[in-house]
C-alpha cells in the first residue's frame, strides 16, 4: 500500500518542496510539490532522484569503531564510549585548540547541522575550526561583514522584479543558485527575459546560463575584481552614480579606484574597454538592476575584493535595498529585529593559525591550512592531535588531498559524522552515521536567510526512524556531551540548555516581545514532539514574524506552521535598511580599512598576464560537490570528469578529443580524458570538483567504478585570498600534455566503456 508524504529537498540550495511516494518504508518516487509556496512544483534531477539517494545501499547503518586497526560495526553506546575516551584526554593534556573541527557543506542542508555545531564549538572552546566556507564563499561573508557589520547579512538579487541582472562567476542553470536560494532559477531567468529584461553573464566558459544570456563576456579567469572596479570607475567618471541611502565613504571610494579605468584593465581582463563601459552604462540605465557574483568570483586571488565590488555596484546604482535590486531577506527564524543603530562591527584576524599565521575570518581558519596544522610542529601552541569531522570530506574538497590524507593518518584520534565511508571518514576511529533524509525532519535555517522570497516551511520525517538508527540531532547532541566531559548525560539536556540560555537572554532585551517575562514559564509553553522542534518553535515565536508567545496572536509558531504543510508565504523581499546594519557607524561603510589596504595588491594585478593555461572548475546539475557520485541515476551523460579545452589549445598541444591528458599544477598532477570544446575560452581549461573516488578503504561501490580525478590535487594550498583565507581554485596556472603509456590506455578504455 503506497502513500505520499511531503519533504523539503536537502540536495542543493534551491530547497524545493517534494511529494514523495512511499511503499512501506521505502521512497519509490519523488515529484515536485505543486502546492509548495516557494517552489510551486519545480524539481531538478537531484530532487527526482531523492529515493535513490535515500536508499543507497552503501549508506552506513550502524556506527563503526576502529579495533585492531580495522573499522568494525559497533553499538551506539560503544561508539560514544570510544569518542569520550578518545577526545577528552587530548583536550585535558594539550588544550582545546589541539582538537580540530571540520564542518562540511552538508551541515547547512540539515536541521541537525544548523542547530548543534555552534553548541559543539562553544563547548569545546577550540579555535581550530575549519569549514567548507573557505573553499567556497568566505569572501562574500568577509565583504558583507566589512560593508554591513554582519558577515551573514548578504543581499540577494530580487529575481522576480529585476529588469537587469548581471551574473559574474555564477552558473545557476547548473547549480540552482548559491547564496541565493531560488527554486527554478532557470525559470526566473527566462521570465526576466520574457518581461523585456536583460541578462548579462561574465564567465570564461559558455555555460548553460551564458547561452541564455543577452550578453556573454568571456573574461580572463581571476580578473573579476579588475573588471568590476573598472565598471565602478566608469560610474564615477560619467556621473552615473545614485548611491543607496545610509552609505558613507562614497567620495573616498571614488579616489581609491580612480586608476582602474576600462583602458587600464582591458588587457589584463582580455575585455575591450568599450565593452566594460557598456556594461557600466547599461547597469546604471536600468530602472531596477542587480549584480550577483558567486563561486567563480570568490575562489580567485582577489575574491573578497570581487565580492565587495559586487555590492559596491549595487550601492552606486541605487539598487541596494531597492525592489528589483539586491535586498536583505528576512527569515522566520532570524533573531528578534533590534532597533537600527550602530553595532559592534566586524573584525578580522582576532587570532591566527599556528603554522602559517593565517588570520581568522568569521571564527574560522582556512581549510587549506588543516594539513599543516596537523603535521607541522612549531614552538607556538600544540598541533591538531584529534579531529571531529561533521559531514566533511576535505581529502577531496581541500587543496593537496594527498598531504591531508597522510596527516589524518597521524592523528591521535578522529571521529567522523558521515553516512558514508569516504575518502576522509575512512581515517576515523569512530564513524557515526546519520539516517537517510526521509527519516529526518527538515527546516532550512541558513537558506531562508538567502531566499529570494520570504517564506517558511517545515516537514517532519516522511518515514519513521529505522530500528537501530539514531536521529542526527541525537547523534550530535550525544557527541557534544561526549567531547565536553558530560558523556552519559541525557541528550535532551543539550536542547534544554540552549532553550534556557536563549530565553534567558530574550527576556532581558528591551526590544524583545518577551521582555520582562519569566523564561521558565516561556519554556513550559513551547510545543513540539522533540527538543529540536521545541527549539524551532522558540525561534519562530521570537522571530520577526512570530507570535511573541501570545503578544501577536496572528504570528508564527510551530503549531501554525504544522497547520500549513506546504509552507507559509511571507511576501516579497522588502527594503530593510538601516535595520540589518551592525557597523560601528550604523551605516554601510563603503570603503572599509581592510579593503582599502588590499587595493594595492589589485593594482599590481594590472600588469599580470598568465603565460600558459589556467584552470577553472565547473559544476554539474546532477551532483553537489562530492556527495552524489555514488548514485547511478546522477552520474554518466554530461556528468563526467573530463578536461574541457578549447580546440585551438588542443591543436597547439597535440591533444585529441577523448584522449588522456596529464594536467600538472603546483600541488601535483592528474590524468583525465580531454573534451575539446569551444564552450571554453582560449587559454583556459576546466575540471569539475568533487571527484577522485579511487582511494582504498572506502565503501563507495558505484563511485569507484568511475572515480574521476581530484582537481584539488593540482593545488598545494599556498594560494589564498589574504582577507578571507579562501583557497584560490580558479585562474590557477597548469601545464597540459598528452598522456602516453599504460595510464593513457587505461583512461581511454574506461572512457570507451562509460560511453
Amino acid at each position: 500500500m503506497s502513500r505520499t508524504a511531503l519533504r523539503i529537498c536537502p540536495l542543493c540550495e534551491a530547497t524545493c518542496g517534494l511529494t514523495l511516494t512511499i511503499e512501506g518504508t521505502r521512497v519509490t518516487h519523488a515529484r515536485g510539490d505543486r502546492d509548495d509556496v516557494f517552489s510551486q512544483g519545480f524539481i531538478c534531477p537531484k530532487g527526482a532522484s531523492f529515493g535513490a539517494v535515500d536508499s543507497d545501499p552503501d549508506r552506513l547503518r550502524t556506527p563503526l569503531v576502529r579495533r585492531d586497526g580495522e573499522l568494525r560495526e559497533a553499538t551506539w553506546e560503544e561508539a560514544f564510549d570510544a569518542v569520550a575516551a578518545g577526545i577528552r584526554p587530548v583536550v585535558e593534556r594539550h588544550g582545546p585548540n589541539s582538537v580540530g573541527v571540520v564542518l562540511g557543506n552538508p551541515n547547512v542542508h540539515t536541521m541537525a547541522g544548523a542547530l548543534y555545531p555552534p553548541v559543539l564549538l562553544a563547548g569545546l572552546g577550540t579555535r581550530s575550526v575549519f569549514t567548507a566556507s573557505t573553499v567556497d564563499q568566505m569572501p562574500k561573508h568577509v565583504s558583507s561583514g566589512l560593508l554591513f557589520g554582519d558577515a551573514n547579512a548578504i543581499p540577494v538579487p530580487d529575481l522576480d522584479r529585476t529588469g537587469h541582472l548581471l551574473l559574474i562567476g555564477a552558473n545557476p542553470l547548473e547549480s540552482n543558485g548559491s547564496l541565493c536560494t531560488a527554486p527554478d532559477f532557470p525559470g526566473k531567468l527566462k521570465a526576466l527575459k520574457a518581461r523585456g529584461g536583460t541578462l548579462v553573464v561574465i564567465d570564461p566558459r559558455r555555460t548553460r546560463t551564458a547561452k541564455l544570456a543577452d550578453r556573454h563576456i568571456a573574461v580572463r579567469p581571476g580578473t573579476d575584481a579588475l573588471l568590476l572596479a573598472a565598471m565602478a570607475q566608469v560610474l564615477f567618471e560619467e556621473g552615473l552614480t545614485e548611491p543607496a541611502p545610509h552609505v558613507q565613504g562614497v567620495e573616498e571610494l571614488a579616489d581609491a579606484i580612480r586608476e582602474f579605468t576600462p583602458e587600464a584593465v582591458a588587457e589584463a581582463c582580455d575585455v575591450e574597454a568599450d565593452a566594460i563601459r557598456a556594461l557600466a552604462r547599461d547597469l546604471a540605465a536600468a530602472p531596477a538592476a542587480a549584480v550577483y557574483g558567486r563561486i567563480g568570483s570568490c575562489t580567485v586571488p582577489h575574491g573578497t575584493l570581487a565580492s565587495w565590488l559586487v555590492d559596491v555596484l549595487n550601492v552606486l546604482t541605487g539598487n541596494l535595498d531597492r525592489p528589483g535590486g539586491a535586498l536583505f531577506p528576512q527569515a522566520a527564524t532570524d533573531r528578534t529585529p533590534r532597533p537600527a543603530g550602530p553595532g559592534r562591527g566586524f573584525a578580522l584576524g582576532r587570532w591566527h593559525s599556528r603554522v602559517s599565521r593565517h588570520p581568522e575570518a568569521k571564527g574560522e581558519l582556512p581549510l587549506s591550512a588543516l594539513a599543516e596544522e596537523i603535521d607541522t610542529a612549531t614552538e607556538e601552541g600544540e598541533p591538531v592531535r584529534a579531529l571531529i569531522a561533521v559531514a566533511a570530506n576535505p581529502v577531496l574538497s581541500a587543496p593537496d588531498g594527498d598531504r591531508l590524507d597522510k596527516a589524518l593518518d597521524s592523528l591521535d584520534f578522529m571521529v567522523s559524522v558521515d553516512p558514508y565511508l569516504n575518502e576522509t571518514s575512512r581515517h576515523a576511529d569512530v564513524v557515526l552515521p546519520p539516517p537517510p533524509p526521509s527519516q529526518s525532519p527538515h527546516h532550512d535555517f541558513a537558506f531562508n536567510t538567502l531566499a529570494v522570497r520570504n517564506q517558511v516551511r517545515y516537514t517532519r520525517p516522511a518515514v519513521p526512524l529505522e530500528p537501530g538508527r539514531m536521529a542526527e540531532t541525537e547523534i550530535l547532541a550525544r557527541l557534544i556531551l561526549a567531547v565536553t566531559g558530560m558523556h552519559g548525560a541525557d541528550p535532551a539536556a543539550v536542547d534544554q540548555m540552549v532553550i534556557d540560555q536563549t530565553l534567558g537572554k530574550a527576556v532581558k532585551e528591551p526590544h524583545s516581545p518577551v521582555h520582562g517575562s519569566d523564561p521558565r514559564e516561556l519554556a513550559a509553553r513551547l510545543n513540539g514532539d522533540t527538543g529540536p522542534e521545541r527549539r524551532l518553535d522558540m525561534m519562530l515565536r521570537l522571530g520577526p514574524y512570530g507570535d511573541g508567545f501570545g503578544v501577536r496572536p496572528d504570528g508564527l509558531s510551530l503549531d501554525k506552521l504544522l497547520a500549513h504543510p506546504h509552507g507559509i508565504d511571507l511576501g516579497p523581499l522588502e527594503s530593510r535598511l538601516p535595520q540589518p546594519l551592525k557597523t560601528r557607524s550604523g551605516r554601510v561603510e563603503l570603503l572599509p580599512g581592510p579593503i582599502a589596504d588590499d587595493l594595492p595588491r589589485l593594482r599590481a594585478a594590472l600588469a599580470e598576464r598568465p603565460e600558459g593555461l589556467v584552470l577553472v572548475g565547473r559544476r554539474h546539475l546532477r551532483s553537489n560537490n562530492s556527495w552524489m557520485h555514488n548514485v547511478p541515476a546522477l552520474t554518466g551523460g554530461s556528468n563526467r570528469c573530463t578536461l574541457h579545452i578549447h580546440p585551438e589549445d588542443a591543436e597547439r598541444l597535440g591533444v585529441e578529443d577523448g584522449a588522456a591528458v596529464r594536467v600538472k599544477g603546483a600541488g601535483g598532477e592528474v590524468t583525465a580524458p580531454a573534451e575539446v570544446t569551444d564552450a571554453i575560452r582560449r587559454g583556459v581549461v576546466s575540471l569539475p570538483h568533487g571527484w577522485g573516488h579511487n582511494r582504498p578503504g572506502t565503501r563507495l561501490s558505484h563511485a569507484s567504478t568511475d572515480p574521476g580525478v581530484n582537481v584539488n590535487q593540482l593545488l598545494d594550498g599556498r594560494l589564498l585570498d589574504p582577507l578571507s583565507g579562501n583557497a584560490v581554485l580558479n585562474g590557477v596556472p597548469v601545464e597540459v600534455t598528452p598522456e602516453t603509456g599504460p595510464e593513457a590506455s587505461a583512461v581511454t578504455e574506461k572512457l570507451t566503456a562509460l560511453t
